[in-house]
């Protein structure tokens, strides 16, 4: 399944940095800015640093098992047990991003643009799509990710036309609180670089894996200028005081732009930025099934798809979703990812490597 499946390096670092835009880059800087002040977007390059380290590790640990993902490396290393409870863990942790991002998109896409909407239509309508891009393999959502990012371009670059109401003096000056509000908003910034651990399933489809390193340095740097480019451009354009009202500030600073043929810039944003926010839920469902589709020993995932696209349907009718009720899961997925994309690949890099040494030490 492996061999048929492969993807390209330029698939590969837009699949991860797809998955790491998502919802997040909406709402940072207002969540910076009531942690770290002005000074949050030091903190972006902070987080950054921190993914690209984390990521670095993956790479390492799957260099010692390039034709299998981290549930066969779990297997080999640990026995089949401790591999199936792995599965097991990995399919709840992709399940509950998905489920709290995909929730989100169908919030966001209610409170901006059909407000009339109930959430569960909303979810049915989104679950047609998902279910077509995901049923395929790898290589689909690869090459997805890879036309969404090149069509929706454009997006950061909109935010130079606000700017000529900017005044940089915001930013000013640097450190002003010191050391400490910068790392308290680590926390948070942070979960918008989470997505880097998806590379623990790319590797062996990477049709390159010499370059998985450098590919994965690439996806976490775009995703630093673009979250540098959407803060930066909020805290300048907002007081610091006032940037703390809005839900969803890098919307809202587009309403100031006017343009003859389209009377709300922001919706046109928002409507394009939907398929940015696909790029980071759909992976995820389709880790999701590939965990439990080979937990059931099953290469064939549709099944399990559809599946998981009626349980969340359900879920939202009887569980009526909210901004708030979103939110408490979404901090529960904030430190659930905290512990697989760093804590984890730190343990596990530390395992194989002294497994390594005593393997290779002679006995006597």
């Amino acid at each position: 399944m492996i061999s048929k499946n492969k993807i390209t390096l330029m698939q590969y670092i837009f699949l991860i940095h797809g998955v790491q835009m998502g919802v997040g880059a909406l709402t940072l800087p207002r969540e910076l800015a009531e942690k770290a002040g002005t000074d949050g977007w030091i903190t972006i390059i902070v987080c950054w640093l921190l993914a690209t380290i984390a990521s670095l590790i993956i790479i390492q640990i799957m260099k010692r098992n390039p034709d299998g993902t981290i549930l066969d490396l779990l297997a080999r290393y640990f026995g089949k047990w401790i591999g199936k409870a792995g599965t097991i863990l990995f399919a709840l942790y992709f399940a509950l991003i998905a489920n709290v991002i995909f929730i989100r998109e169908a919030l966001f896409i209610q409170a901006w643009i059909l407000p009339g909407a109930e959430v569960y239509m909303l979810i049915l309508l989104l679950s047609v799509p998902s279910y077509l891009i995901v049923r395929k393999n790898i290589s689909i959502l690869g090459r997805y990710a890879e036309f969404v990012f090149f069509m929706t371009l454009w997006t950061i670059i909109i935010y130079l036309l606000p700017l000529k109401y900017a005044s940089w003096l915001h930013l000013l000056p640097i450190l002003k609180e010191g050391i400490e509000p910068i790392i308290s908003g680590v926390n948070t910034a942070v979960f918008s670089f989470l997505g880097f651990e998806i590379a623990f399933f790319l590797f062996p489809f990477l049709q390159k894996k010499e370059r998985a390193s450098m590919g994965i340095v690439i996806a976490n740097t775009l995703s630093l200028f673009a979250f540098l480019a959407i803060t930066l451009a909020a805290f300048s354009f907002y007081s610091p005081d006032e940037i703390t009202i809005y839900n969803e500030p890098t919307l809202e600073m587009l309403k100031v732009i006017e343009l003859r043929f389209i009377e709300r810039v922001e919706i046109v944003f928002f409507s394009f930025y939907l398929f940015v926010m696909s790029t980071t839920v759909l992976p995820y469902m389709f880790m999701t099934v590939y965990c439990t589709s080979q937990l059931a020993g099953r290469h064939d995932h549709r099944r399990h798809l559809a599946w998981f696209l009626i349980i969340e349907f359900v879920f939202v009718v009887f569980f009526p979703p909210s901004f708030e009720r979103n939110t408490m899961l979404k901090h529960v997925s904030e430190m659930a990812g905290l512990l697989v994309a760093f804590v984890f690949p730190l343990c596990l890099w530390g395992y194989v490597w002294l497994h390594g040494i005593f393997k290779r030490r002679p006995i006597t």
